[in-house]
């Protein structure tokens, strides 16, 4: 175990588990996450490799008996037959039966149906009368001549559920971790290592969590397939529905008229709609209508009755086309079902996920290490939807007048819940606030700035909050900073951009001189459009020497930084030029000579294009500034060095991250150009 591992194990005992156990011993038994994890909780909550060869081995043996597989239900139904009584594990619904005044349960993969329950256990588990709960149950076999009666009887049932916590234990324990631990604890808890991630699409991971500890929260995440939208909310927590969008019906979700039966909304903390995108889907306006109203005001009709309720909302759907596209011919909500795509309808959605910037899921973004028991997670959050954490940071900053009300209620909803989970005990520092504030204005602002490309009645709003001296401080979007040339056109802008484009004789652009400035850059984690040629390759042009010190040349990735910018030094030079590259950086401890036979093949492959590349090892080992300084007047500082792009597949030649740098996802960095002093006299 690493130290972050250690400490979690210190601090919440019997409560954890090693995440990587839930692929063990799930086998071909179709449960969700949770349901595993309860099972391992109860034998596999240590840090004792022992005690947990011993504990997989017993839950793989309680699957292996009492879980029930369809095709197998036959040979389970005989064995309670044979034996009088049997434990199974299996999704079990209960249902009210009006003629007999009975409540009766049917199992989902034993196949049996109308075996009675008490009234005292539907009441203490009422989720059972939708759309069914997982549970350990011993059941009973009795013969009966009687055919209005069931030879199947019910003897004891357990939803699989934490059955107790202490919450103030929980506060107590997130002390003991700074912010870093614990954002990286909660990403082992829903199934990630943590280092394959950056600040920023930590934070975007974890705010689908949000819907599970704010009442009546309304989200949502469009992007390309394959991220993991709907992980969280099928497997996640025994109190979250994932439905298909597809399949949902006003008696289904809010009330049956006919028989007074409420629906999931009464039910679930979060109620979440796969595969909601898709123009060519069809949907029930009066749906829309009704969930309209609920998601704007927490209530529904039942004929002339107003009910309310509190489950939260998540939409998650797949985007067929680019960002760029999207804002360049349509708007980010353009691949959702017409009767949908209403701006009322969209305007109460508090916050939207940017699904592109999420990675596709891969083998080695899971994690091997500890995190909480899901179930455990799952009651903290949602005991935690009792409480308001949406004022925290008015004590240093406030919203700006310009916005307006329901605008700040999606604003301070994510906040709260960002809070929630990452400081239930409310110990934010001032920058931690404020990096959780600006995160959720841009989740709101986002839904905006879409509505007003959709609809031209709503007023453009100027999306910024005042520290204490009541300085304005704006936040964009980062498809925004990225995208700027099409972001603020309305859909009717566009559309007249290409008639005129398509009526104008073509010809191609005058040349236009880059011109060279001092200056300061500062690029977003997920921010894609950076490489080296873009960003150095005019600053490089014309020096015939360049040193780059990094102390950081160790690992492949890092060096195959170098080789990608000495391409840029031979892309911005003419043929009959040399250009010498020197780097300074530290030798590595382990692996010294791997490092010098690369950097060997460097320079071998160098000197045949006309770049002398060479190198030095730092001796002390006190170099710690990492820039690129050229004999033609630039100093140019880069706070990372090169390694300014994050994770991206380098063995698959055939990806585009691979093959050009603009495709991959940038790391958080800032670069400043500076000219030197001599340069700066020789143009005086």
């Amino acid at each position: 175990m690493n130290a972050l591992d250690q400490k979690i194990n210190a601090h919440f005992p019997g409560f954890v588990v090693r995440k990587d156990l839930v692929k063990t011993v799930k086998g071909n038994a179709i449960v969700p996450t949770y349901v595993l994890e309860y099972l391992l909780g109860q034998y596999c909550a240590t840090s004792d490799e022992p005690s947990i060869r011993t504990g997989i081995e017993t839950v793989k043996e309680i699957l292996r008996k009492h879980y029930v597989h369809r095709n197998e239900a036959g040979l389970v139904r005989s064995n309670i037959r044979e034996k009088g009584r049997y434990k199974v594990i299996d999704k079990i619904g209960v249902a009210l039966n009006d003629k007999t005044d009975s409540y009766e349960a049917a199992f989902s993969n034993l196949g049996i149906k109308k075996v009675l329950v008490d009234s005292g256990t539907v009441k203490a588990h009422p989720k059972l009368l939708v759309s069914g709960v997982w549970c350990i149950a011993d059941i009973e076999y009795e013969f009966t001549t009687d055919k209005n009666a069931s030879p199947w009887i019910l003897s004891t049932l357990k939803p699989i559920q934490l059955s107790h916590f202490d919450f103030d234990e929980y506060v107590a324990a997130r002390k003991q971790f700074t912010t870093a631990e614990w954002i990286d604890l909660l990403m082992q808890s829903i199934g990630f290592n943590p280092d394959m991630f950056g600040r920023r699409s930590k934070l975007t991971q974890l705010i689908r969590l949000v819907p599970y500890c704010e009442r009546n929260y309304n989200l949502i995440e469009l992007g390309p397939k394959g991220t993991g939208k709907s992980h969280i909310y099928s497997e996640f927590s025994p109190h979250g529905i994932l439905i298909s969008g597809g399949e949902v019906t006003v008696p289904k979700l809010f009330v049956n008229n006919a028989s007074g039966k409420i629906g999931l909304v009464g039910y679930w903390d979060c109620v979440a709609f796969d595969e909601f995108a898709g123009k060519q889907k069809r949907v029930d306006k009066a749906l829309v209508d009704i969930m309209k109203n609920y998601m704007a005001n927490k209530s529904f009709s039942r004929g002339v009755e107003t009910l309310g309720a509190e489950a939260s909302m998540a939409f998650v759907g797949n985007t067929q086309h680019t960002v760029p596209y999207m804002l360049k011919h349509a708007d980010l909500f353009c691949e959702l079902p017409d009767k949908f795509y209403d701006s009322a309808f969209l305007d109460r959605i508090h916050c939207y996920i940017p699904g592109w910037e999420v990675d596709i899921i891969r083998g080695e973004m899971f994690t091997s290490g500890y995190g909480f028991v899901v179930d455990y997670l799952a009651e903290i959050l949602r005991s935690l939807r009792n409480h308001d954490y949406s004022d925290r940071y008015k004590e240093y900053f406030s919203l700006s007048s310009g916005i307006s009300t329901r605008d700040q209620d999606g604003i301070n909803k994510t906040f709260s819940g960002l809070m929630k989970i990452l400081f239930p005990d409310g110990g934010a520092t001032r920058e931690e606030m404020e990096e959780l504030l600006r995160f959720s204005i841009e989740g709101r602002k986002r839904v905006k700035d879409q509505l007003l490309r959709i609809d031209s009645t709503y007023g453009k709003v100027n999306f910024s909050y005042l520290d204490a001296s009541e300085q304005a401080i704006p936040v964009k979007t980062l498809e925004e900073e990225e995208y700027s040339n099409y972001y603020h056109r309305t859909v009717a802008e566009a559309d007249d951009a290409e008639l005129v484009a398509a009526a104008e004789p073509k010809t191609l652009p005058a040349p236009s001189e880059f011109v060279l400035k001092e200056q300061h850059l500062t690029f977003q984690e997920n921010q894609r459009g950076v490489s080296f040629d873009t960003l150095l390759g005019q600053y490089l042009k014309g020096a015939t020497a360049i040193r780059v010190t990094d102390p950081y040349i160790r690992l492949f990735y890092q060096i195959r930084n170098v080789m990608e910018l000495l391409e840029t030094v031979v892309k911005h030079k003419t043929p009959d030029e040399e250009v010498s590259v020197h780097l300074v950086t530290t030798e590595d401890e382990f692996k010294g000579e791997q490092q010098k036979e690369n950097f060997e093949k460097m320079q071998k492959a160098s000197g045949a294009v006309g770049v002398n590349f060479t190198w030095e090892f730092d001796k002390n080992r006190t170099i710690h500034a990492r820039h690129i300084v050229t004999d033609h007047g630039w100093k140019i500082s880069l706070d990372r060095g090169l390694d300014i792009f994050q994770y991206y597949e380098m063995n698959d030649a055939l990806a585009f991250a691979n093959r050009l740098q603009q495709y991959r996802r940038c790391k958080a960095f800032e670069v400043t150009f500076i000219r030197h002093e001599q340069k700066r006299q020789e143009e005086q």
